[in-house]
C-alpha cells in the first residue's frame, strides 16, 4: 500500500529554469548559458564531492558552481550580485501544476528528499505556496553525500519510518529516477521534455541552444538500467496512478 508521495524539488517542483530571471538581468546576453552550464556544474560538483567523500553543503556547491560558469564565461560579478544570483536557487518557481497536484494527493504523507541543504530548502519551501501541502522536508546533509548515493535515499526511512515499497518517489530528474528505483522505491518520472518533441527542436537548429544542450543531458530518460515504474508528462497525473486505485 502507498502511504507517502516523496519529491525530488529542484527540478520536479521548483523550475531551476526561473534563475534565468535574474541572470539574464545580471549579464544582458549571457542570461541562458549561464542558466545551463550553472546547474549543470551543480550537479557534477555533488557527485564529484561524494565520491571523492569532500562533502560540502549543497547551498557551497551551488556558489562553487556558479562561480565556475561565471569564470569559464568570462564574466566579472561584484561580491553583492554573486550573492544576489546564488540566493536565486532560495527563491525558485514552483512549476505551474504543482500546487493543485500536491492537493490532489492530500490523503497520503507529501515528503521532499532534496541534495539541498537545509537553510536553502527551509526558504525554498517557505517562500512558496507549497508549504502548506509538504509535511516533511529532508535534507542530505545529515547523511553528507547527495543523491543518487543510496545512503541519501535510506533517510525517507529514518524520518518517516516508512518502507521503500509504501513510497512512491517522484523525479524528472534522469540520475534521482535511477538511484531511487534502483534503492528500491516505485518512482514516478516527470516527463516534461518528450524525445519526440527534442529530436524536432534539435532538428530546426544550425546551432544546438545552451537550452536545448541542457534538455539533451538533463532531462531524458537514463541508459543505466533502472526504468522507472510510471512515466508521465504532468505531476496533475498522479493523483491517476493505480497504485492509488
Amino acid at each position: 500500500m502507498v502511504r507517502a508521495f516523496v519529491f525530488d524539488a529542484y527540478g520536479t517542483l521548483y523550475d531551476v529554469q526561473s534563475v534565468a530571471d535574474i541572470t539574464d538581468t545580471a549579464f544582458p546576453g549571457y542570461g541562458e548559458i549561464i542558466t545551463q552550464v550553472w546547474r549543470m556544474k551543480q550537479l557534477e560538483y555533488s557527485w564529484l564531492r561524494s565520491m571523492m567523500q569532500d562533502y560540502r553543503d549543497f547551498r557551497t556547491v551551488t556558489r562553487q558552481s556558479l562561480a565556475y560558469t561565471l569564470d569559464v564565461l568570462g564574466l566579472k560579478a561584484t561580491e553583492r550580485l554573486f550573492d544576489d544570483i546564488a540566493d536565486a536557487y532560495n527563491r525558485l518557481h514552483p512549476y505551474p501544476d504543482a500546487e493543485e497536484a500536491l492537493a490532489a494527493l492530500g490523503g497520503c504523507h507529501l515528503a521532499i528528499l532534496s541534495n539541498g541543504s537545509p537553510g536553502m530548502l527551509a526558504a525554498l519551501v517557505g517562500n512558496s505556496s507549497l508549504k502548506r501541502h509538504i509535511a516533511t522536508v529532508i535534507s542530505v546533509d545529515s547523511r553528507g553525500v547527495f543523491k543518487p548515493d543510496p545512503r541519501a535515499y535510506g533517510l525517507v526511512e529514518a524520518h518517516m519510518g516508512l518502507k521503500p515499497e509504501e513510497i512512491v518517489f517522484v523525479s524528472s530528474n534522469g540520475f534521482d529516477v535511477c538511484g531511487a528505483k534502483r534503492f528500491g522505491f516505485r518512482v514516478a518520472r516527470i516527463e516534461r521534455v518528450r524525445p519526440e518533441a527534442l529530436r524536432h527542436e534539435i532538428t530546426q537548429m544550425q546551432a544546438v541552444r545552451p537550452a536545448t544542450l541542457f534538455k539533451m543531458l538533463r532531462t531524458q530518460q537514463e541508459m543505466l538500467g533502472h526504468q522507472p515504474d510510471f512515466v508521465i508528462s504532468s505531476l496533475k497525473e498522479l493523483a491517476d496512478l493505480p497504485v492509488l486505485a
